[in-house]
């Protein structure tokens, strides 16, 4: 496409590999906004031809933007730029608030909310005995009415009452401070792993797409669990950011 030949430079007389000048010259004109979300790319044939690169080397750039989730592959239709996507701090702070937050207008379908017998990695989680009855909530998020995660969270009983009505129109822990309780700490693991077929169906993507999960234990005033959850995001639309610091 005309308008990224003019945009795109590839030096060959760089030590940088040629797939990568590209993806990453790419990679920022998406980000900054100059090829915007919904663009269609020419097919790499084309692109190769027009760019003086190898359909190899073509082919290696564009799946480079696929694994990253800025490009994506959607047959019948070729290679187009994925909707931003949403990028959360690692904080102490729901997913709904911080799609709120953003102006995203986060939404919910709430899929179950039942008591069930605790699991074991729940039991070990809230402090209980494996088999302890435990509120059980399944929820689907989206975002600008598009689905980002499933969430799955276990309250121990008696901590708070909940109703779909209640949790389609706010955050869990937005309803937990409500009910009186101070959530003080929390502790966090995330990781991947491939969507099964039923996360797939629900959050729109290709069956065995790569999925951010992260699970957290969350703690009152007293130290107390009061809310496990387990839950997987799309790697596609979503993204943790965390900032380090030097001692």
């Amino acid at each position: 496409m005309e308008s990224l030949t003019k945009k795109i430079t590839i030096d060959r007389s760089s030590p940088v590999p040629l797939y990568f000048q590209f993806a990453q010259q790419l990679q920022s004109l998406i980000e900054s906004g100059d090829v915007p979300p919904g663009t269609r790319l020419s097919n790499e044939i084309q692109m190769a031809d027009e760019f003086g690169l190898s359909r190899p080397t073509m082919r290696q750039a564009m799946q480079h933007l696929v694994n990253k989730g800025l490009l994506a592959r959607k047959r019948g239709v070729g290679t187009q730029v994925v909707t931003n996507r949403i990028r959360r701090q690692v904080e102490f702070t729901s997913l709904f608030e911080d799609l709120e937050r953003d102006g995203r207008r986060p939404s919910t379908q709430v899929l179950s909310v039942e008591t069930v017998p605790a699991g074991a990695a729940t039991a070990t989680a809230l402090g209980l005995e494996e088999g302890s009855p435990v509120l059980s909530v399944d929820r689907l998020r989206l975002a600008e009415d598009q689905p980002i995660a499933l969430l799955h969270n276990f309250l121990p009983e008696g901590v708070i009452e909940l109703s779909a009505g209640s949790l389609a129109e706010g955050g869990l822990y937005q309803l937990l401070r409500r009910s009186g309780v101070v959530l003080s700490s929390a502790e966090q693991t995330i990781g991947a792993r491939r969507a099964t077929a039923a996360e797939a169906a629900l959050l729109d993507e290709a069956r065995g797409a790569t999925l951010l999960t992260m699970t957290r234990t969350a703690f009152d005033g007293s130290g107390r669990p009061v809310e496990y959850g387990s839950h997987v995001y799309r790697a596609s639309r979503y993204a943790f950011e965390m900032t380090v610091s030097a001692h």
